[in-house]
């Protein structure tokens, strides 16, 4: 098999660093080989980026002109839906339903921030004083860097090459070293789109060297990240020592919440899509689940009953709910949180072991996971397992439930199940979490900000407000009258 060119700068060529692998975790079958970028090609990368972005045939491309590129991006993409899904899948061991919403996604991304570019107007802030205007106006940072996760690649490479690009930026991005294939797939969309060379390079490698050396380097401006916390917070620190912007979407261990009024079909149905989609890789999982005590018995039982019907299989089959961990040392951390759970006195109602079935035994399947019997307080908690494991717990009283709910490091996401919405509504104002659902989970807009409170992150992505995280504001001063200084008499 041929080792994959890396994209330095609108150049293929084989990377300068070791030799790295994706492999398919369903069956450990290797999808390709490919050599990862060296400090040389991140040298050299910067070096066209800077160079591009500030060309004044990009630096003066009229928005619908950009936006015109995005849009060949969104139909490239689109027109190639199956072979990227399956693309999507075989890097990271996602069902193929879920990898072809992630392509439609990415491509939905494009569209919007097309259309954002476009309409993203400067500002005439009215000055108090005569014979002046004043004007505020959004301009491109420059050379910025993207650094991705492996849980969803291509909707979370589109979410910040996307507005970057609408922006007017130079992108350096950097995949998870697990999950190439899909951004050097995204760099030859943007390439056939007709992006200036220059504007993009994907640089896989291991976020030790790679991604620590593109953070660090003068040249760079913005820092994106998706991913764990340790990481985000050593990207904080070096982003502080250069004093630029840095958007950080982190982990999270958030909190499902069902009331006594709940409807019990819509709140089991749901929270079971929330916590084991994607094989429960999701930073916003709703993996601790508070329920009220009148309602525990009956809701426990259709989740248990709905679970256990849950089909764990290959991720090319169409009736696969759950497919295998990112790799097996990932589902081994997982099995090491659910020993740890049952030491804590946990009982485990369902799940927990790797399936039995022959056909699974080559990839890092794991059953979906129910625990009970721990307190809010246990490690199982409070620490991010990052798989199909969930804690269910029950409450009485509010102030205990609002209390528990915001008792975590984290504050990504939340979850209410509740036909009083205006109880809901109070509720979700107390919760300390970047984002609420109400009687659904896990669903998103493009148009709506995206990002957590406390150590989930800083900063937004989507939305109007994720293109502007993209740009720095200029203000500039117009004296319209004749008047003159008199200071230096």
């Amino acid at each position: 098999m041929d080792a994959l060119k890396i994209f330095v700068g609108g150049h293929w060529r084989h990377g300068g660093g070791e030799v790295m692998q994706s492999t398919f975790p369903a069956d450990g079958s290797l999808n390709a080989t490919l050599h990862a970028a060296s400090l040389e090609d991140l040298n050299d990368a910067i070096e066209y980026a800077d160079s591009a972005w500030r060309e004044p045939s990009w630096r003066n491309m009229l928005p619908h002109q950009r936006a015109k590129i995005l849009h060949k991006v969104a139909d490239d993409i689109e027109g190639r839906l199956d072979d990227l899904a399956r693309m999507q899948s075989s890097d990271n061991g996602k069902p193929l339903a879920e990898a072809r919403g992630l392509v439609m996604s990415a491509a939905a991304t494009a569209r919007y921030f097309a259309a954002a570019c476009e309409l993203l107007e400067g500002e005439l802030p009215t000055p108090r004083q005569p014979d002046l205007l004043t004007l505020s106006r959004y301009e491109a940072i420059g050379v910025v860097a993207a650094i991705t996760p492996w849980n969803s690649p291509i909707a979370s490479e589109m979410q910040k090459v996307a507005p970057a690009i609408a922006a007017g930026n130079a992108v350096i991005l950097k995949p998870a070293e697990a999950t190439p294939l899909m951004a050097l797939e995204l760099a030859r969309v943007f390439e056939r789109a007709g992006l200036p060379a220059g504007l993009l390079s994907v640089l896989p490698g291991k976020g030790s060297v790679i991604g620590d050396a593109l953070a660090r380097h003068p040249k760079v401006r913005k820092i994106s990240f998706t991913g764990g916390t340790t990481t985000g917070r050593h990207l904080a620190h070096v982003a502080a020592e250069k004093l630029i912007p840095t958007s950080l979407e982190l982990g999270g261990k958030s909190p499902t919440i069902v009331l006594e009024d709940a409807d019990i079909e819509q709140a089991a149905r749901g929270i079971c899509y929330g916590i084991f989609s994607s094989a429960g890789q999701a930073c916003i999982a709703g993996s601790r689940l508070f329920i009220h005590e009148q309602v525990y018995a009956p809701l426990m039982a259709r989740l248990l009953e709905l679970t256990r019907g849950l089909r764990v299989g290959h991720p090319f089959s169409r009736d696969t709910h759950v497919g295998p961990l990112i790799s097996e040392a990932h589902r081994q951390r997982v099995l090491e949180y659910v020993e740890l759970a049952k030491q804590e006195g946990g009982r485990v109602l369902c799940g927990g072991e790797i399936p039995a079935d022959p056909a699974l035994a080559a990839g890092s399947f794991l059953q979906p996971t129910i625990l009970e019997g721990l307190k809010n307080s246990d490690r199982a908690c409070q620490e991010e397992i990052f798989g199909p494991v969930l804690v269910a717990m029950t409450f009485r009283d509010e102030e205990a439930l609002i209390r528990d709910a915001n008792d975590s490091v984290y504050g990504l996401a939340a979850g209410i199940w509740t036909r009083d919405t205006g109880r809901a509504l109070r509720l979700s104002e107390r919760l300390e979490v970047g984002t609420v659902w109400i009687n659904t989970y896990k669903v998103f807009s493009i148009s709506t900000p995206f990002g957590g409170f406390k150590e989930s992150g800083l900063g937004r992505e989507k939305g109007i407000q994720g293109l502007k995280a993209w740009m720095q504001q200029k203000s500039i001063y117009l004296a319209t009258g004749n008047s003159v200084n008199h200071w230096c008499d």
